[in-house]
């Protein structure tokens, strides 16, 4: 069961955000900024934006009531048909807001997880993102047939719906089974191919999705990971072991981007993926400096390696995309040892190298 929102014709969306006070409006702004290079990347037309400063989320519609009319009349002027929210709406919310809109409305989480069955090229990603899809969808499904039944009422309604839920619940619960299983043996597998490297010197680049990591990648180890300006290229851990160019045999893995409010769904599927980056001896944390929020990418980028238990892996900061800024000075509150370069150019690249070889000279004598 795939939840496939991608539509041949193009759906024109307005993105939604509600700040929780009006210091949080330019989070909430930024927020919504990388929303919309979401449903670029799921080939939606962004038609507008609106925020909503509203201390406590409205426990009907998420919004106020006379917001909702102000999205609905943007959507009126732009022929838009469909409403984004940047934060997780309850089944009753989206219910209600369908209804009010009169269009379809989603929320980021459904969002990114589209985005991600799409990119999905390997069976092990397919997989994982079909298991949080499933997860996500299952406490949603009472929702539904709450709905179902205050919508028809009368005799006989709460009987069938009830039984109709059930039987949705456990196809769904059956499906998650078999996926999880499914995924088990692929973790042996991957389990089974990691003890063969485990005395290897451990290289792992993470960081913001579209930062650079698979072309900085490329460039450290001569391989040919797909690349492509858009969110999610990279959602498979690929791994090159190098035997040259470093004085010791070292493992290279490139990894699955990271974005503000990933889904718990997609972490929790992906976690044995990004076990390689757990497991890793040194970190690449690879930052566009080009964005202007780059900071805060970091931070973000930091919340999930702890999440997955990486907070603790040296790691080195990459400033990558120097060609488009030249003149990039790193911010000086950020206290990591960092190296300032350009994938695409190619500079700045043996420095970096000469850092990564330290490093690996330090494990072995450690050894």
């Amino acid at each position: 069961m795939v939840l496939d929102l991608q539509k041949k014709e193009v759906e024109k969306a307005v993105l939604v955000g509600l700040a929780r006070s009006t210091k949080d409006r330019l989070d909430v702004e930024e927020s919504l900024d990388e929303l919309a290079e979401l449903a670029f990347s799921a080939n939606a037309e962004v038609i507008g934006k609106k925020i909503q400063v509203k201390q406590k989320p409205n426990p009907a519609l998420y919004v106020g009531t006379g917001f909702v009319e102000q999205i609905k009349e943007m959507l009126s002027e732009n022929d838009g048909n469909t409403v984004i929210f940047d934060d997780t709406l309850s089944p009753a919310q989206q219910r209600n807001l369908e209804k009010a809109l009169e269009c379809k409305v989603i929320d980021r989480p459904i969002l990114i997880l589209d985005i991600f069955a799409t990119r999905a090229r390997t069976a092990g990603s397919r997989l994982q993102v079909e298991l949080a899809q499933l997860e996500y969808t299952l406490p949603r499904l009472t929702g539904a047939w709450t709905h179902f039944s205050k919508q028809y009422g009368g005799i006989g309604a709460k009987g069938p719906g009830e039984t109709q839920l059930e039987i949705d619940r456990r196809q769904v619960r059956t499906k998650i089974s078999q996926l999880k299983n499914r995924l088990k043996k692929l973790d042996i597998q991957r389990a089974t191919q990691r003890k063969r490297r485990q005395d290897l010197f451990k290289v792992a680049l993470v960081g913001y999705t579209n930062a650079g990591k698979s072309t900085l990648f490329n460039v450290l180890t001569k391989a040919e990971v797909r690349v492509k300006n858009m969110l999610f290229t990279t959602l498979d851990s690929t791994t090159r072991v190098m035997s040259t160019g470093y004085p010791s045999v070292t493992v290279f893995s490139d990894t699955v981007g990271f974005i503000k409010k990933l889904p718990h769904q997609l972490v929790e599927s992906f976690k044995s993926t990004l076990e390689e980056v757990a497991l890793a001896n040194l970190l690449l944390h690879v930052v566009d400096c080009s964005e202007d929020n780059y900071a805060e990418r970091i931070r973000h980028t930091r919340e999930i390696l702890r999440e997955i238990g990486a907070e603790k892996v040296p790691y080195l900061l990459v400033y990558n995309k120097i060609d488009k800024v030249p003149d990039f000075l790193p911010d000086n509150e950020i206290s990591a040892k960092s190296f300032s370069l350009s994938a695409v150019k190619k500079t700045g690249i043996k420095q970096l190298q000469a850092e990564i070889i330290l490093h690996s000279d330090n494990y072995s004598l450690k050894r």
